[in-house]
């Protein structure tokens, strides 16, 4: 049986940890100790430990044949080179604002295969794209997402499963996307629409930067954007809060010492965004790819709605995310997907075995893609 380390054990990292550990010892490292228990009852060894710390963590890697990481996402790049420099394929879900391709020649040289962006979106996104862009002239990808609490509350009508700094992000970076194969910049948070999706109503999308690898692999593709979902209004709150400079990473003086903003309001946003116990979230996403297969116009839509699993506690953004990690880490732990580099989930997508096996593997776990064609 293989061994498989998993970076980091929050909601998203403990899940995925004990779906692994059913084919392989896993062992998940963490420098917080409290997140690490309740793991060791299912059979999975903890490791306490600064994964901060590049030197520390080489000393942990020999072991183990595949890493999984769901650290937060301004650890993610440097985690990755050091997995790739110990010669170590990984599977990697922190989505690191730094381009994964910079690391492209460190992992040809060391041979090993490190698939980012795994999760829901970007992740399943691009693999979806990745399979009809091998079969089809696209001219048109929109993918609207979001992770929603069921109950909505005032002011936030939110809550994070990933690190309030990562969500924050969202709200800070351009949006990049495509249109009318000229690349196009904004800032995010704009271009609000409402859309309507059964069994949840009305949500409101505007951009972010979630295209990310796509703009490099796939920009023979026309129009290409993503936009993120929230409740309704939700979206002024975010654009004052940074146009009044509270997500600002630049420093400032108080009282005689040095902050940066950023931190301080990811500090407060995280007690309030917090998911209290027995409160229910919802993973909503909506894939729209136009095009032509075999000189026929062709609309393929695919819809997810996935919910909190009421029996487990698990919450849908940890199974949607997490399980596609996990589902990947399969393939590449088997050998069935073993191209050498820096592999975004779109190179995945090119072989229909690949995507056969990630959708009945999350269908198995009861996350279920709904497809409608229209030709």
């Amino acid at each position: 049986m293989q061994n498989v380390l998993v970076l980091g054990s929050g909601l998203v990292g403990k899940v995925m940890a004990r779906d692994l550990a059913a084919d392989f010892n896993v062992t998940v490292a963490d420098r917080n100790e409290k997140a690490l228990e309740g793991l060791q009852e299912d059979g999975i060894a903890t490791l306490c430990t600064n994964l901060a710390d590049a030197e520390n963590l080489q000393r942990i890697l020999p072991p183990f044949d595949l890493v999984v990481g769901a650290l937060p996402g301004f650890l993610g790049f440097e985690t990755v080179r050091t997995v790739i420099e110990a010669g170590k394929s990984m599977v990697d879900i922190s989505f690191f604002p730094e381009d994964p391709f910079e690391l492209d020649e460190l992992a040809h040289k060391h041979q090993v295969t490190v698939v980012t962006d795994c999760g829901v979106a970007p992740g399943m996104g691009n693999m979806l794209l990745g399979y009809h862009n091998a079969r089809m002239k696209i001219h048109s990808y929109t993918c609207l997402v979001g992770g929603l609490p069921v109950v909505r509350q005032w002011p936030w009508q939110y809550r994070a499963v990933f690190s309030p700094a990562d969500v924050i992000e969202e709200y800070v970076r351009p949006a990049r996307f495509v249109q009318n194969g000229a690349l196009v910049v904004r800032e995010a948070l704009t271009d609000p629409e409402l859309i309507d999706f059964e069994g949840i109503g009305t949500l409101e999308a505007w951009n972010t930067d979630g295209l990310r690898t796509l703009l490099r692999t796939m920009r023979h593709i026309p129009n290409m954007i993503e936009k993120t979902l929230r409740y309704p209004g939700s979206m002024e709150y975010m654009r004052v809060l940074r146009h009044a400079g509270y997500f600002s990473a630049e420093e400032t003086e108080v009282n005689g010492m040095r902050i940066r903003p950023i931190d301080l309001t990811a500090r407060l946003l995280f007690r309030q965004w917090q998911l209290k116990p027995g409160e229910e979230e919802f993973t909503v996403m909506r894939i729209v790819i136009e095009g032509q297969e075999n000189g026929t116009d062709k609309k393929v839509q695919y819809d997810l709605l996935d919910r909190t699993d009421r029996q487990t506690g698990t919450l849908s953004m940890a199974r949607t995310t997490g399980y596609t990690c996990t589902a990947v880490a399969h393939l590449v732990a088997s050998g069935q997907f073993s191209r050498v580099g820096v592999c975004p989930p779109e190179y995945l997508g090119e072989s229909e075995s690949n995507v056969e096996f990630v959708l009945n593997y999350l269908k198995a776990r009861n996350v279920k893609y709904a497809m409608l064609t229209h030709s």
